[in-house]
Order: C-alpha cells, then sequence, then structure tokens
C-alpha cells in the first residue's frame, strides 16, 4: 500500500499534542483523475480558528515587532529561491491534486516565482506621493512625510483551480504588505498551499504572520472571515460565496473578491484566422476551460463563421485528453464528477434548444469530458448565460456587429473580453464599447501576466488583483504632517 502523507494544522505555537484537542475529522484529498487518494489533511476546529485569529491579531497590535521592509524583501528573495529549486516537484504536486495537465502547471509554476519576485520589485520602487504644503497661509511652515503601513490582519480564502499561483497572489502581497495572514486554501486542492507555506516558514517568515487553516464546516469558515479582527479579506471563487460572504464582514473590513466570467470574443469579417486560432484554443480548453476568463462565447461575423468553427472543430479532435501527469496531456479532467455531469447537463440542453453540436458533447474516462463546439445555441440557454468552468465553447454568427456588442454586454458578468480584426480603427471602437476592465486585440480573452491589473466587474468582483495592486491594498497610507518654523 502507497504511503499517504498527513498534513497537520498549520496555526503557530502549537504542538502535536495541542493537534488533539484543535482538529476535527481529517479530510482526503483525491486525485481528480483517477480518485486515488493522495493525502489528508487536518481540519480546524472551532478552538484551532480562534487560536489562529487571537496569535494574528496579536503579532498586528505589536506594533513595535513589524517585519521591516528590508526583511520582508529578504523572506521574498528566500522564497523565490526555494520555490526554483522545488519547482518541478511542486508542479507535479499541483497537477496530481488539481488536474490541470502537467505542461501548463510547469508554467504555473514560473509564473509563482515571478508572483514572489513582483513582490520585491514593488517594494523596493512603491512610493507614496505626499501632498504639497506651503501653498496658503493654512498650509505654510509645513511639510508632509508619507509612511505605508499593513491594513492588519489578512485572511484569504482562494480557488482549486490555479493552486500554486493563486495562494502566491493572495501570500505574497499579505507578507510584501506586512500583514499577518490566514490563508484557507480550496478543499479540492489544498496540499499545494500548504507546502507553499511550509517553504514560506523556511524562508523565514514568523508562523504567527502565516497559518494556513482549513475549518472542518463552512460555517466556521464564514466565522475566520467575519470576524472582527480582520482588516482585509481576500477571496477568489464563486460569486454566489463571494458576495454573501462580503455581506457579513465586520465593519471596517476592506475586501477583495474575484469571480468568474462568461468571456465574450468578437472576431470581424477581416480578422487574421491563422493568428487567431492558437489563441483561441488556448483561451476555450486551458485547464479544461476551468479558468475564471477563459474563452466562452466567440460571435463570429457571418461570413466566416463556418470557417473558423470548421478550423477549430479540427483542432479541437486532435487535443489530447486524459492524464494531467502525463507529458503528452494537453487537457485535463474536471476537478469533480459533478462537475462533469453539470457540464453535460448544460450542452445537452443547449443542443435541446438548438444549438448544433459541432464536435465534443461526450463525458469521457476518468472525470474528462470531450473539447465541446456548440454552433449558434440559444442566448438564453445557460451555455450563454453562466459561466461553464468546463471545456466548452459557443459560436455565435452576427451580421451586424453593434448587435454582437449588445449581446456580448446582456450579462450581469464581466471581466476580460477581446476583438480580432485586422483594422486597429475597428478594433479599438469595438473594444471602447465592450463591457470589460480588459480587452485584448488579437487575443485570447485569458491572457494575463501577474504584474497587470485583474479585475472582474459587476457580479465578476470587487477590487482590483495584479501583484502591484493586491500589495497597495493591504498596506493603509498614514500621513505625517511637521509643523516648523524652519520651514518654509
Amino acid at each position: 500500500m502507497n504511503h499517504v502523507e498527513h498534513f497537520p494544522l498549520m496555526i503557530a505555537n502549537t504542538g502535536k499534542e495541542d493537534h488533539k484537542n484543535l482538529q476535527g475529522v481529517p479530510l482526503q484529498v483525491t486525485s481528480p483523475y483517477d480518485d486515488q487518494l493522495i493525502a489528508t489533511v487536518a481540519t480546524a476546529n472551532a478552538t484551532a480558528v480562534e487560536l489562529a485569529l487571537a496569535q494574528a491579531s496579536d503579532v498586528f497590535a505589536h506594533r513595535a515587532a513589524w517585519i521591516p521592509r528590508d526583511q520582508r524583501i529578504s523572506i521574498l528573495q528566500r522564497m523565490s529561491d526555494l520555490l526554483t529549486e522545488q519547482a518541478d516537484g511542486l508542479a507535479r504536486g499541483a497537477a496530481q491534486e488539481g488536474g490541470k495537465p502537467l505542461i501548463d502547471s510547469r508554467i504555473e509554476m514560473t509564473r509563482c516565482i515571478d508572483s514572489i519576485r513582483i513582490c520585491i520589485d514593488t517594494l523596493r520602487s512603491d512610493t507614496s506621493s505626499p501632498p504639497v504644503m506651503g501653498l496658503n497661509t493654512a498650509s505654510k511652515n509645513r511639510t508632509v512625510l508619507m509612511q505605508q503601513e499593513p491594513i492588519g490582519v489578512v485572511v484569504a480564502v482562494s480557488a482549486f483551480n490555479h493552486p500554486l499561483n493563486l495562494i502566491a497572489h493572495q501570500l505574497a502581497p499579505a507578507i510584501a504588505a506586512g500583514c499577518p495572514v490566514i490563508i484557507k486554501p480550496a478543499g479540492d486542492t489544498p496540499l499545494s498551499c500548504f507546502r507553499l507555506v511550509r517553504l514560506f516558514h523556511q524562508a523565514g517568515i514568523p508562523k504567527a504572520y502565516l497559518q494556513c487553516i482549513v475549518p472542518e464546516t463552512r460555517t466556521l469558515a464564514e466565522t475566520l472571515v467575519t470576524d472582527k479582527r480582520v482588516g482585509f479579506f481576500s477571496f477568489i471563487g464563486s460569486a454566489k460565496v463571494g458576495w454573501h460572504l462580503r455581506s457579513r464582514l465586520a465593519p471596517g473590513t476592506r475586501c477583495a473578491l474575484e469571480h468568474g466570467g462568461v468571456a465574450p470574443v468578437i472576431v470581424c469579417q477581416d480578422a487574421d484566422l491563422e493568428q487567431a486560432l492558437p489563441g483561441l484554443m488556448k483561451g476555450c480548453f486551458y485547464h479544461a476551460g476551468q479558468v475564471c476568463v477563459s474563452v466562452q462565447r466567440i460571435f463570429v461575423h457571418a461570413s466566416i463563421a463556418r470557417s473558423l468553427a470548421s478550423q477549430m472543430v479540427h483542432k479541437a479532435k486532435v487535443l489530447v485528453v486524459g492524464d494531467p501527469m502525463s507529458d503528452r496531456t494537453e487537457v485535463g479532467p474536471l476537478i469533480r464528477s459533478t462537475e462533469v455531469d453539470r457540464v453535460d447537463l448544460w450542452v445537452k440542453e443547449a443542443v435541446a434548444g438548438g444549438a448544433q453540436l459541432l464536435c465534443g458533447g461526450d463525458k469521457l474516462d476518468f472525470h474528462c469530458y470531450a473539447p465541446t463546439i456548440l454552433f449558434d445555441p440559444p442566448y438564453d440557454a445557460s451555455v450563454s448565460t453562466r459561466e461553464v468552468f468546463g471545456p466548452v465553447v459557443c459560436i455565435y454568427p452576427f451580421t451586424d456587429v453593434e448587435a454582437a456588442i449588445a449581446e456580448a454586454n446582456s450579462l450581469q458578468v464581466a471581466f476580460q473580453a477581446s476583438v480580432y480584426s485586422s483594422d486597429i480603427n475597428t478594433a479599438l471602437g469595438i473594444a471602447r464599447q465592450l463591457d470589460a476592465s480588459a480587452v485584448m486585440i488579437n487575443d485570447h480573452t485569458a491572457f494575463r501576466v501577474d504584474w497587470m491589473p485583474f479585475a472582474g466587474l459587476k457580479h465578476s468582483g470587487l477590487g482590483v488583483g495584479g501583484i502591484p495592486y493586491t500589495i497597495h491594498d493591504m498596506q493603509i497610507e498614514k500621513m505625517i504632517v511637521i509643523h516648523s518654523d524652519a520651514i518654509n
């Protein structure tokens, strides 16, 4: 029998004897591909949640012992080095527990390391601009100093689909800002988070500054998030959960919410399809569509719609679907078997409503779903109005671009979008009309680098993600006004 690793509680100043009184029923973590038991994780009971909050709050209250900027930079640099040394093992672990193909998990690992380095760069260059004094009699003989301070205890709740880089986007900015942080990873993919937290401790972050727990119940998780000692709440996950938790936050708690979208693409008549195809295929089927800005709705001029659809079908049929641990696999499993059933139900509903199934539409072995392309589904179908989070894309022919833009903007979600055109004026004009926080021209909707702003609008989120923006949100700018007759 293979040894199954156990991950104990990661609460500061506790030992094995303490853990007996702090943990609930262990969580079993299984592979989404073959259901193999990978590891068990200790869950935290109510006493453990209170202890974690109390310790994080205590270290924040002790201002004299806040970690200075140079030490935070050193910790992050050591973390970058440790991640580089262990990159392949971490990527393999993430692929095993999350189902993202190994080739993509390795890329995610590279981004994870870069996210740490962006934190270092931000700390080295980020400054505040003080207001100018001496402009009138009231401000005469005064000057201003601006200081950046941590906002308080950060509680972060993460999602399953990028178990390395999402954790980096929540933990590293908190550490860079000087905030104590408690992170709750997704129950489907907690192992990568525990591994990263262990490495952060090895890099030198005090354990009370970084704790990782999986509450044994949803009620306890909500208790953690809504506690009055929390200064900032970082959430990545479903809109239903995110908006609910935001409504329950204690007065004064700031937050950032990152949900999902139903990303639209406008493909104009003059688009270069040969140039567009690789990006569209990646945007549709990367991580089996389990990406919050995955390409889902493609509005294509009717004169080229069938040609684009045919070329996409040809490429979709040769994608390698299967074991995420294989270097050949391009599309892995969905995170749970219930998600496979849901996606299949939505596809069948669309077909029953008049959509043409061009390829896919099949449940495969090992919780995989065949890459699926639907042509002209009803605009009110689930695949047209809700985030599929599966390897499904819809193609809609249009003759009136204004009508296509109106349909692209018709939902209560808005995140990233894209336009394909050979005419820059056409592309910029459409980009201006699209309801999105970011519009990619001649690129797919899932494009992202970790230093750029990343923001869901309307139901898709609140606040701005991206490393420098998150560090800014997790700090306050304290203004100190100096009054002296020696100041002109």
